[in-house]
């Protein structure tokens, strides 16, 4: 599984970062998206899930989707 996210797209509303603690987090100075880990364990896939479903831009991937 692999994640990716476009800060271009990003409005900084830290759901990713909510759902995904350990996979994303938020730029201090733009309050962006910033990837943590773009190859995270598959024991992580449900939070990365939500984190990608609930994200209000579309700025977060999830490539990989099959389980």
């Amino acid at each position: 599984m692999r994640v990716s996210a476009d800060q271009g797209a990003c409005i900084g509303g830290g759901l990713c970062a909510l759902n995904a603690p350990a996979v994303f987090d938020q730029d201090e100075r733009t309050g962006l998206v910033v990837v943590l880990d773009a190859d995270p364990a598959e024991e992580r896939r449900s939070e990365v899930e939500a984190a990608v479903r609930n994200c209000p831009s579309g700025a977060v991937r999830l490539q990989g989707q099959g389980r």
